[in-house]
């Protein structure tokens, strides 16, 4: 690295603040033990605390480490060692241990990134590792499978009675248990079952529906290997193993459409944002999820088209019996598109039941249900009702104004999303006009 000027340095502050605080530790009295070579600058600044800060700066990045607790780049004492070494008041000296062991540990590092940036996609570096952690990981995996069919057996065996009491407890471990098993798919699904426990009059039903998918998945994974490869798939994303997004890209099925969308759903909660949107090919009438993850407080992706618009493009599926999810791999602008053909409420349910036959776990359906009425159900509740007379039921979350709004009892066409639970309008449209709700 060539020499450096004071200007240069202070441009690298994370901000003025940290600017001002590092030209106040560039003087040589508040460091001790301080040196310079050709790849780094070292010393020990005494802070608050009773032992002094460790600080090294790697020039080739810059990159440095430091004891202090703040993860400003660059900080007050990083800048400040930096300061000094661009004035020459740093003397060459012989990099101590801790040095020498930082930057080799870096160059390593540094080494396996440029790995990863010359691997092509689903290429992996060190295939036998990769094998071998394949391998450990599926026999936890197995240990854990064992573990929670022995409870599901002891349970249909003992019966529900004080399940009440005990259910939510027992639950609860047991999810933990599946995490440390790496089945976080397993664990997620126990913790559904264990916030069925106790809720509402019919949770002993809703409990043993949760816990037979649960048995299911137990018994699949018993016999993956006599699956055919695609429900195979989909066991195994089930219980937790996820499919790179390179191989989706590389070996994904490739579908090329004129995608509708039909509606999107955004979950927040206080880790993560989760948005689903649903798409229908125009030509194939093929379904797609796209799914987008935020951290909370962080923005979601642009959409790539509104509800009630055409996306052309082309997406790759990720494999299984059911391949809905898929990603984006290449997009023209966006198009307007007509008004949705869609079901009876009779002909969405059959829909369903078809999509549960290739994949029993599906716990959303996208549905478009045409000429149907928003109307009261069950006293506080509403559905939708076509003209036959048959009805969905709406979600009891869902807020029906703006859908009674537009529709103002006239029959309309919408895309919702369905789930055991109820239906979930998304879009609407108001003659030829779509309305997100």
């Amino acid at each position: 690295m060539g020499d450096w000027d004071v200007e240069q340095v202070l441009g690298l502050a994370s901000d003025p603040a940290a600017a001002k605080a590092g030209q106040g530790l560039a003087r040589a009295g508040k460091w001790s033990r301080a040196g310079s070579s050709e790849r780094a600058v070292w010393g020990y600044c005494q802070g608050s605390g009773k032992s002094p800060y460790q600080t090294v700066v790697d020039l080739s990045g810059p990159a440095f480490r430091c004891s202090c607790p703040s993860r400003k780049f660059l900080y007050k004492h990083a800048l400040g060692l930096m300061l000094l070494w661009a004035a020459d008041e740093l003397g060459e000296e012989a990099e101590p241990d801790w040095v020498g062991a930082w930057l080799t540990e870096r160059g390593s590092w540094a080494e396996r990134a440029a790995e990863r940036a010359e691997r092509k996609p689903g290429e992996v570096a060190d295939p036998l590792a990769a094998q071998q952690r394949a391998a450990r990981r599926a026999d936890r995996v197995s240990a854990g499978m064992a573990e929670l069919e022995s409870w599901l057996d002891d349970q249909m065996r003992r019966g529900l009675s004080g399940f009440e009491q005990r259910g939510y407890g027992e639950l609860s471990r047991l999810a933990a248990r599946m995490v440390d098993a790496q089945a976080p798919g397993v664990a997620g699904a126990v913790r559904r079952a264990a916030g069925v426990v106790g809720r509402g009059h019919d949770w002993p039903g809703e409990l043993l529906e949760e816990l037979s998918l649960i048995h299911l998945t137990v018994s699949a994974h018993n016999r993956l290997a006599e699956l055919p490869p695609s429900l195979a798939d989909t066991v195994q994303s089930r219980i937790g193993w996820t499919v790179e997004t390179a191989r989706v890209l590389a070996e994904g099925e490739k579908v090329e459409d004129d995608w509708l969308v039909l509606g999107r759903v955004i979950e927040p909660d206080e880790r993560l944002t989760v948005r689903r949107l649903w798409l229908r090919g125009a030509t194939t009438g093929r379904i797609a999820l796209i799914l987008n993850f935020a951290a909370a407080g962080r923005r979601l992706d642009p959409l790539p088209a509104r509800p009630g618009e055409y996306v052309p493009a082309v997406l790759s599926f990720y494999p299984g019996a059911l391949p809905m999810r898929a990603l984006l791999t290449q997009t023209a602008p966006r198009l307007p598109a007509p008004k949705p053909t869609g079901f009876t409420a009779k002909q969405a349910l059959a829909s369903y039941v078809e999509s549960l036959a290739a994949d029993p776990w599906n716990e959303r359906w996208p549905l478009v249900l045409q000429d149907v009425r928003p109307a009261r159900y069950g006293g506080d509740g509403w559905a939708l009702v076509d003209e036959t007379g048959d009805a969905l039921e709406i979600l009891p979350m869902f807020d029906p104004w703006k859908l009674l709004a537009v529709s103002a009892g006239d029959p309309v066409t919408i895309a919702g999303e369905w789930n055991r639970a109820g239906f979930r309008p998304m879009t609407c449209w108001h003659d030829t006009r779509p309305v997100i709700l």
